[in-house]
C-alpha cells in the first residue's frame, strides 16, 4: 500500500486526517513550507554592514515561490563613492533611488540619477551607480534569477 497513512485515517475515520495528500503532493507542501512565507520585514530585521562607501542592510536573500534566488535591501553610498564599479551579473536587477543624486552607467552610456529613478538591469548588461552629490544617495534593490530557467550564458567571458 502506497500510502498507509491515507488508509489508516479513511479506516479509523480519524478527522485530523482530513488534510491528507498524496505522497508527490505533500512532498511538494513540505518543500513549499520551507519556502519564505508572506510577511513584513522591518529594517530593523535586515541584516545590516557598515562598509567603506557607505552601508547596507540585506532584507531577504534566498529562494521564494518563484524565484531561484533573490537579494533584497537597500544601499546608502556616501558622497564621491560607489559600492563598486559598474560591473554585470546573471540576476536580472532592479534600482531604485530613494534619496540623493548620482550618476547611472548603463552600457557605455553615463547619466544623471536622481530620487525616484528605477533601473531595471537584463542578465550580463554592464550597470552601475555613483553619488556624485553632497550628501548620502540611497537605493533599494532586487536582484533575482526565477526558477524553471537556466542561468543565461555570459555574452562575455571574464568580463564580469
Amino acid at each position: 500500500m502506497k500510502n498507509y497513512a491515507t488508509l489508516s485515517c479513511l479506516l479509523l475515520l480519524v478527522p485530523a486526517c482530513s488534510n491528507t495528500q498524496p505522497e508527490g503532493e505533500a512532498a511538494a507542501s513540505a518543500a513549499a513550507s520551507r519556502l519564505v512565507q508572506t510577511q513584513v520585514i522591518s529594517p530593523s530585521s535586515a541584516a545590516t554592514s557598515n562598509e567603506e562607501w557607505g552601508s547596507a542592510a540585506t532584507y531577504f536573500e534566498g529562494e521564494t515561490a518563484g524565484l531561484a534566488d533573490l537579494l533584497s535591501g537597500t544601499a546608502t553610498i556616501d558622497p564621491g563613492l560607489e559600492i563598486h564599479p559598474p560591473h554585470r551579473h546573471a540576476e536580472e536587477e532592479f534600482l531604485m533611488v530613494l534619496e540623493g543624486t548620482g550618476e547611472w552607467t548603463v552600457g557605455d552610456r553615463t547619466f544623471a540619477a536622481s530620487e525616484g529613478d528605477m533601473l531595471y538591469a537584463a542578465a550580463w548588461d554592464l550597470h552601475g551607480i555613483r553619488n556624485t552629490g553632497e550628501v548620502p544617495l540611497r537605493f533599494v534593490f532586487w536582484k533575482a534569477h526565477p526558477k524553471g530557467l537556466p542561468v543565461p550564458p555570459n555574452p562575455m567571458p571574464g568580463q564580469d
